[in-house]
Formats: structure tokens, C-alpha cells, sequence
């Protein structure tokens, strides 16, 4: 009886690890074309160090940039900075992005450091993020990345695939993000352990490279090993005069084996919030309106880009924040505060009473910046919000959409953005 045919995943593993056909549960050794870390590169460092390595095997074909603790607020952090900088100018690593640049996951995106049919690993569980550009992006730990860079080689155990077909289309005042907070309530935290979503089906090639970005970073909130969108023409136009690499798109085969295939129909859905505690008690936004809101949190790599900011803006433009509210905006990239400023958004924003920060991973990394009080709720369009994810055990956090999270800082507690007559689609 023949095999059936291959996944996308299965696809990119064969190729990188010369095994014809892998299969789901088995471990190959597989060459990653690409990785990248960030602040936790030093325990990377620390690795490829302790195992005696001298020298990055391909130092063109790695990445570092600085954005969970920038700038440093403490020594500890400053010399783990400044380690990570020599080790990036004595390995002459092509791609050293420092402290402001913007958060990792969303440099290489812009950068065009990730491109189609790559495998990339990454020391970091958002990882995924790249498979928004049609590549299998893995998060590993810090000796494994380690271990790739003195070997340019990983044991990667190879995934199932679950198939998740998008239908129809978003309504008016109804995001990617809202879909993503659909998905992880429906099938909870850990509804796809190690496994690989592949977003597909009739309204796929309609959402925005922005938008797939959403999805595939959160599906790590589903325990999913990564997410990927097949690569199309919209791929292909964003990638068009940036991708760093050449590449050669796949795409899964018609008859291949997938674990389960799972149907999401657009048109049905409404906005969404996560209440606090978990990321699947994702609730519609009138089962949590009217509540008090201390902190919104409009930033880090799930939703802060170009077009994230500009569905705030489009709320906040000529209104402003709630005189209980504290607005604290961070662009996902220096670049996108670039675009956002050419646009006027940043301007809106910063009119309305937003507090800017440098582009990095911020109030969402908890280890400083915007720290809540005790008893205080953040409304954030981050993608975690378990207890003491912000800092304080003793605050909460809700997740939502950046219109979720506008409408809410102008009126003070959760709202419903579609009750605004400025909503920016």
C-alpha cells in the first residue's frame, strides 16, 4: 500500500534531514536553515561555550536581537548585553539587531530573514510567528540552539499536522486576533500539543501577512508546536525585494495525512476577550463588558505592527484616553513607529495619551516596564495571561484585539469597539 502523501512540515523535514518520507513521532536529524535568540542568548552562548565549540558554523545564517529587557534596567541584564554583543562581533554574525530594534519575531518578518519552505528555530515558544511566510518555524531551548550553531544540525521529532480550514470572512469591527482567542477557547491550552496547524481553506489567501503573523504566534497558546500559512501571492508580494535568502515554496500534498482536520467559519465570529487566568477563557466581549479597566497594553509580537496601530488609531483619533486609564503603546518594531508616524497614527496616539516605549517585547515579558498593582486588570493585546505574566501575581490580565483594546481606554472599562462610529477596519 503506498504512503500517503506529505505535509508541508513533513516536507521541509525531508528536505533538511534526507529522509525521504518522515514520519509523524519519528526523530530526524535536520540542518535548520535559519535561527535567531534574544536577550536569552547568553544561556545559548553558555551552552555553545560549555560543549567547547569555538566557532558558529554559519554565522550568515543566524540572528540575534536584543528586546526583552531594553534598554537594561540593571546591571545583570547590562553585562548579559554587553556578552551577547561580543560574542555576535566575535562570531562576525551578519545579523545583530541591538535594543530598539524591535522585537525578534518581527524583525526577521520584516527583514526578510525568514522566507518560504525554510525550517527555522528559534529560542523563543512564539517561534511560530514565521510561518506566517510559509516556513516550519520551531521554538527550541537555549542548549539546543547552542548545540545548531557548533553543528548546524537539531533532532527534530516530526509533528503531526492538523488542517484548520478558514471559511467565509470577517465581519466589520472583528480581527485575526479575535478568530485566534475563537480557537484557543474552542480547543483549549492544550488542544494541539506538538503539533502543527496549517491554515488554509477558502479565506486563507485573503488575510494579510499582518494578520497570519496573529495566528501563527498563537498557536503556541494551544500547545501547538508551530502554525504555518501555505505560501501564495500575498506571500510573495511581501516578500518581494526583501527576502535576505533564495527559497523554494512547498506546499502540502493533496492526499497527505493529517491528524485531524478542524472548520472555522469567519462570518460567525464577533470580538473576543480572554478573561483573566487563561489564555482559552476567551469569552464574546459583552459577556466581559462594563469592567474595570486599570491598563491597556497595546504592543508585543502578537499585536503591535503597522496596521495593529492603526485600528487604534482610527478609534482614538480625535478622542481621549479615560483619566483612570494608562495607555502604554509599543510599536513591534522601530520600523513600524516609522510607518506609524508617516501615517499619522502615531500622532493619534500620542494626542489621545499614549505612552510610547521603546520597541521591544516590554510590559508583555513581565520582567520590567508597565509592572501592575495589586488588584489592577490589564486589557492587552499580548497573547499570554496567566497570573504574574505582567509582573504581579496579585493583577490581572484579559487579552483582545487592538480595537478592543482602544474602545476600552476611552471608556474605562471593556467595551465593544463596534459601538464606536470610527472603528478602522
Amino acid at each position: 500500500m503506498p504512503e500517503p502523501g506529505l505535509t508541508l512540515a513533513q516536507k521541509i523535514l525531508a528536505r533538511t534531514s534526507g529522509v525521504a518520507h518522515p514520519r509523524p513521532g519519528q526523530i530526524v536529524e535536520a540542518m535548520p536553515d535559519f535561527s535567531y535568540s534574544h536577550d536569552f542568548a547568553v544561556y545559548a552562548i553558555d551552552a555553545f561555550e560549555r560543549m567547547g565549540a569555538t566557532r558558529v558554523l554559519r554565522p550568515d545564517r543566524v540572528a540575534i536581537c536584543l528586546d526583552h529587557i531594553v534598554p537594561a534596567d540593571n546591571v545583570r541584564d547590562a553585562n548579559n548585553h554587553a556578552l551577547i554583543r561580543a560574542f555576535a562581533k566575535a562570531q562576525r554574525l551578519r545579523h545583530f539587531f541591538d535594543g530598539g530594534t524591535g522585537i525578534s519575531h518581527q524583525v526577521m518578518f520584516e527583514r526578510g530573514l525568514v522566507v518560504p519552505g525554510s525550517l527555522v528555530v528559534a529560542s523563543d515558544s512564539h517561534a511560530p510567528s514565521g510561518g506566517a511566510l510559509g516556513a516550519l518555524a520551531l521554538g527550541v531551548g537555549e542548549t539546543e540552539l547552542g548545540f545548531a550553531w557548533a553543528t548546524g544540525r537539531l533532532w527534530v521529532k516530526v509533528p503531526d499536522t492538523v488542517r484548520i480550514s478558514l471559511d467565509g470572512a470577517l465581519p466589520p469591527g472583528v480581527h485575526a486576533k479575535d478568530l485566534m482567542l475563537h480557537m484557543v477557547a474552542r480547543l483549549g491550552v492544550l488542544g494541539a500539543v506538538y503539533e502543527v496547524l496549517e491554515y488554509a481553506g477558502p479565506a486563507a489567501p485573503s488575510l494579510s501577512p499582518s494578520e497570519r503573523f496573529t495566528l501563527c504566534n498563537m498557536s503556541a497558546e494551544l500547545g501547538a508546536k508551530s502554525g504555518v500559512f501555505p505560501f501564495d501571492a500575498t506571500t510573495a508580494e511581501f516578500l518581494r525585494g526583501q527576502a535576505q535568502f533564495d527559497f523554494e515554496p512547498v506546499q502540502s500534498d493533496a492526499d497527505a495525512a493529517y491528524a485531524r482536520e478542524l472548520t472555522v467559519d469567519l462570518a460567525a465570529l464577533g470580538p473576543m476577550v480572554a478573561l483573566p487566568g487563561r489564555e482559552d477563557r476567551g469569552v464574546p466581549v459583552g459577556e466581559a463588558a462594563g469592567r474595570t479597566v486599570h491598563q491597556v497594553f497595546i504592543g508585543s509580537c502578537t499585536n503591535a505592527r503597522a496596521d495593529d496601530l492603526a485600528i487604534a488609531a482610527g478609534i482614538l483619533r480625535g478622542r481621549r484616553v479615560h483619566e483612570d486609564v494608562r495607555l502604554i503603546v509599543v510599536p513591534a518594531s522601530r520600523a513600524v513607529m516609522a510607518e506609524a508616524a508617516r501615517t499619522g497614527d502615531l500622532e493619534a496616539l500620542l494626542e489621545a495619551g499614549a505612552t510610547f516605549m521603546p520597541s521591544g517585547c516590554a510590559v508583555c515579558a513581565g520582567v520590567h516596564q508597565g509592572v501592575l498593582a495589586d488588584g489592577e486588570l490589564c486589557l492587552s493585546t499580548s497573547n499570554r495571561n496567566a497570573p504574574g505574566r505582567m509582573g504581579n501575581r496579585k493583577a490581572e490580565i484579559a487579552l483582545c484585539s487592538p480595537a478592543t483594546a482602544a474602545a476600552s481606554a476611552v471608556t474605562g472599562v471593556v467595551t465593544d469597539a463596534r459601538e464606536f462610529a470610527a472603528v478602522s477596519d
